[in-house]
């Protein structure tokens, strides 16, 4: 009987590990994941787009194994920031992503697209290419317009160029910074650089953001008015922003 019984646990000994690595699932070459967010107004390159009203944004993001990655984010924006007859912004990006130990490598096009828009009889959009580099928590990207600039005539050839910083405090806490210069060709007074601190903390996969947005932009040129009440706005002020996002 103690023979039969260490018998069998040998044989279970030598068994378990062939039938662990049969069940054993291989890795995907593929990864799908979303993510959606809340947020108390909504700044692109530090100019505001929702006119002070709150934003929810989200998108999908696909990534192979090989660096290669597609995706899509929506945002709601404001007829008057820009965007007239127009409440949505839908971006497209594809890209190849790399790293080499603490570095990494990135570069792709974006287009993005507001449906329903009418500017000089034209819908909004505007296509760039960008590289961008980073090393632990630090990146820097810059972004080139392959076409007009959001429409603005002779503004191909705009750039901009970010560099941005998160850190993870521990315990669910975070800092992030981020400084950008934005060069709008043919429109000096257009050029401007903005910046962004901020802090967040995430509690149960959802993470909650405090951050201030502030920019040198030229208050003439980024002043706009809502049509339907009258009033101008000043869309390069600064402002507090906060949020709360979840990645699924």
């Amino acid at each position: 009987m103690k023979k039969s019984l260490i018998a069998l646990a040998l044989v279970g000994a030598f068994a378990a590990p062939a039938f662990a690595a049969e069940e054993a699932a291989p890795a995907s070459e593929h990864t799908i994941t979303g993510n959606l967010g809340l947020f108390s107004s909504y700044r692109f390159r530090g100019i505001e787009q929702t006119w002070g009203k709150p934003a929810i944004q989200g998108g999908f993001d696909y990534a192979h194994s090989s660096g290669f990655y597609l995706g899509n984010w929506n945002s709601n924006v404001s007829e008057w920031a820009g965007y007239p007859g127009g409440s949505i912004e839908m971006d497209f990006y594809g890209g190849y992503k790399t790293s080499f130990g603490d570095y990494g490598l990135d570069v792709g096009g974006l287009y993005y697209y507001y449906p329903g828009t009418d500017l000089a009889g034209k819908t909004v959009k505007n296509g760039e290419l960008y590289v961008g580099v980073s090393w632990k928590f630090l990146s820097l990207k810059y972004s080139y317009a392959v076409t007009d600039y959001f429409n603005a005539t002779d503004s191909k050839g705009s750039s901009y160029l970010d560099l941005s910083g998160a850190y993870d405090l521990g315990d669910g806490w975070g800092v992030n910074g981020h400084v950008g210069h934005l060069n709008f060709k043919n429109y000096s007074d257009g050029s401007y650089t903005d910046w962004k601190l901020g802090v967040t903390k995430d509690v149960g996969g959802y993470v909650f953001g405090l951050s201030y947005i502030d920019t040198n932009a030229d208050k003439g040129f980024y002043t706009l008015t809502n049509g339907s009440t009258g009033d101008s706005k000043n869309l390069a002020k600064g402002t507090a922003v906060l949020s709360v996002s979840k990645t699924f």
